[in-house]
């Protein structure tokens, strides 16, 4: 029986409104994606940039199977202290030699703690539909995106991205929209494989975080108003209830690779797959 490790990075007050918002923490959504895939793991949920939070050893993290790093609204490149501990946690876990998966944030974190640089995006945001995600050649034969096809579509939002990856990473998919959509990076003992979109997301989650994020997106110019944020997160709402609506897939412009949840979730069902190999 597999037990694995959900490292949160939204603080308190954070995770409250998540909860209000979509009904649950960044790390509550990556538990229940994680029960559904493997029902017979056992999943805890840590919070390492909370001040009461304990602090893990790599001696304590070495008893888990796998180690996950969830999304949040925390931008590794500012000086906090809140920063400081992730970054600390995530020194640990490549320290331990357990290998970790992690998306948005996830992927970020891992970068900063490794060397690499993360910043603000300087053009525009990524929300709603990352678009045609291609893997590289190195990603093409990467078991970490086994199954995709030459390009696809993954549910995301972001306003911060990768600017360069560390030493011992390797690019493995890009879009328009940022370099680094998925990588891996090895550090220490440690094996991290990532991506910069939210493949352990229902749509529905998607939608309520456009809503929620309206206003910035208005000024990012990716809308011209509120309500065609809104708009456009009902038809992502609508698809999240009809997956298999031709209609809808035409209307957004999408396929099976986002629609289905099975196939939207294809990366962490590989590195699920994979982990035991890495330690």
């Amino acid at each position: 029986m597999p037990t694995y490790l959900v490292a949160q990075s939204e603080l308190p007050e954070q995770r409250e409104k998540r909860r209000e918002n979509a009904g649950k923490s960044a790390g509550e959504t990556y538990k229940a994606t994680l029960k559904q895939l493997a029902p017979d793991a056992r999943v805890q949920i840590a919070s390492p940039a909370d001040e009461d939070s304990p602090r893990f050893t790599d001696v304590d993290l070495a008893t888990y199977d796998a180690i996950f790093l969830t999304g949040s609204p925390m931008h590794v490149y500012h000086e906090t202290v809140e920063v400081d501990r992730q970054l600390d946690f995530m020194r640990a876990v490549f320290a331990s030699g357990v290998p970790s998966f992690g998306s948005c944030a996830g992927l970020q974190v891992a970068v900063a703690t490794a060397g690499g640089k993360v910043r603000k995006m300087p053009d525009r945001m990524e929300a709603g539909i990352a678009r045609r995600i291609s893997a590289t050649t190195a990603g093409r034969v990467h078991p970490l995106l086994e199954g995709r096809p030459a390009s696809w579509d993954a549910p995301a939002i972001h306003g911060d991205e990768v600017e360069e990856l560390p030493a011992g990473a390797t690019l493995l998919a890009s879009n328009g929209a940022t370099m680094v959509q998925a990588a891996e990076v090895r550090f220490d003992r440690g094996v991290f494989w990532g991506v910069q979109y939210h493949p352990e997301l229902a749509m529905g989650e998607i939608a309520v975080a456009l809503r929620v994020q309206a206003a910035s997106l208005v000024e990012a110019g990716l809308a011209l108003s509120k309500e065609e944020v809104c708009q456009r997160a009902d038809e992502i709402e609508s698809l999240h209830r009809q997956p298999d609506s031709r209609a809808l897939r035409w209307r957004l412009g999408v396929d099976g690779e986002l629609a289905d949840e099975r196939s939207r979730r294809r990366e962490i069902i590989n590195f699920l797959r994979y982990a035991p190999s890495l330690r």
